[in-house]
């Protein structure tokens, strides 16, 4: 399973997830074109080689014109609903923010809909997070680990005032979540640092065992003597997938939630749907069905990780008409997968590339949204760029062979 670990001993922000995901091998341009489709002008994301206590790292640097510095949660989903991202990004993005708020509501004791974003509200921080996500799929991620957190110590000026670290929204996210602190001075890990972590990651501890793959630090701004300020990630295949040979999937458990409605507006079914999948599920799907009195019914199926669990009951219980909901474990096997970005005619397609444990390819699906757009650009059948996109796969594919059989 394709697994990323984050080595926090020195704190998490927004910036430095996305410089260290760059560091690790997400392309900095197929990040910026996914970037492109939020539809939000005003903003550039660059990406720059800086030394940290010896270490060289990734800065990202999102420079923008906006200085609107309070937007309120509806707003933010708002213009991720609006943008053209795959679903994936949309979803997890989306639950990010979601989690921002819902700990912003706890600290101030108010309603989740009248909170309103100081420093994460701004441009650069929609940037960093929905930049973050981008990168988990670019580089196929689909474990998520994280050490405990180094969250600083002493205290930060915020926009109510001076807080002691962790600032209380930071603490409020890292409930549950292993962290510590040292003499080392400065909040180390930021709100979006904090969110971004806390929602993909379901399990916190040491490295599991792995096959690393790449390596990459993300820099964070300030600079400490004998201190090097930058966040780790490494990317591989943890041991389940890679030590057994003859196996081209590994089991995963899950949890499959379901309900039956047969007095549910389908408006309203259609919309816990959407609200599921930005909660964080893997799936959701509907199935007609005969029920009771003879009335035709659907049965709602969200499938989800242990993390997901209450948040999806909960969802079910205050977005539909049911009175019970029923869950139980389930196995997954799953095909590796990675995400590469692929030139064709019509320009470039990100395709999401299936593996078997020998390492040759399974499937091959091209993003829908990229060939929408370029088949609506080229006035081309959309089957037409879909076809060049596994072309070019299939070609790149021969000339990676081709390159083993001449080194051997």
């Amino acid at each position: 399973m394709r697994t990323l670990f984050f080595d926090c001993f020195a704190g998490a922000s927004g910036d430095m997830i996305l410089g260290a995901l760059v560091a690790a091998g997400a392309d900095a341009h197929a990040l910026r074109e996914q970037l492109a489709l939020l539809n939000v002008a005003g903003f550039e994301v660059s990406f720059e080689t800086v030394d940290r206590s010896g270490i060289s790292a990734t800065r990202a640097v999102v420079n923008t014109a906006d200085q609107t510095q309070h937007r309120h949660l509806s707003a933010i989903l708002k213009i991720i609903a609006a943008s053209h991202l795959g679903d994936t990004i949309k979803a997890r993005a989306s639950r990010i923010f979601e989690r921002l708020g819902e700990a912003e509501a706890r600290v101030h004791n108010v309603p989740i809909e009248k909170i309103h974003f100081h420093e994460v509200g701004a441009l650069d921080a929609i940037v960093d997070v929905v930049g973050a996500c981008v990168g988990f799929e670019l580089l196929g991620i689909e474990r998520f680990v994280s050490s405990p957190l180094h969250v600083g110590s002493g205290t930060v000026e915020m926009a109510h005032g001076r807080f002691p670290v962790p600032p209380p929204a930071v603490a409020e996210l890292l409930r549950d979540v292993p962290v510590y602190a040292t003499d080392i001075k400065g909040e180390l890990v930021t709100p979006t640092g904090a969110a971004i972590i806390s929602t993909v990651c379901a399990e916190f501890g040491a490295l599991p065992a792995m096959r690393v793959a790449t390596t990459g630090y993300g820099a964070g701004t300030r600079q400490y003597k004998d201190f090097p300020n930058v966040l780790r990630v490494m990317v591989g295949e943890t041991e389940e997938t890679s030590a057994t040979a003859t196996s081209s999937t590994a089991g995963e458990k899950l949890f499959m939630i379901e309900t039956n409605l047969d007095d549910t507006s389908p408006q309203l079914v259609g919309y816990a749907m959407e609200r599921a999948f930005a909660l964080g599920a893997l799936d959701c799907f509907l199935t007609p069905v005969q029920m009771k009195k003879n009335r035709p019914g659907v049965v709602v199926s969200i499938l989800c990780r242990a993390a997901e669990r209450e948040a999806l009951t909960k969802l079910l219980f205050e977005e539909t008409t049911t009175l019970g909901v029923r869950s139980y474990e389930v196995e997954r096997r799953a095909l590796g997968r990675e995400f590469v970005t692929v030139e064709t005619g019509f320009g470039a397609i990100n395709v999401k590339v299936a593996r078997r444990g020998d390492g040759s390819v399974s499937n091959v699906a091209p993003e829908y949204e990229d060939c929408r757009a370029a088949a609506v650009k080229a006035s081309v059948p959309l089957h037409v760029v879909e076809a060049a996109a596994r072309a070019a796969v299939n070609v790149a594919a021969g000339e990676s062979g081709k390159d083993e059989s001449e080194r051997s």
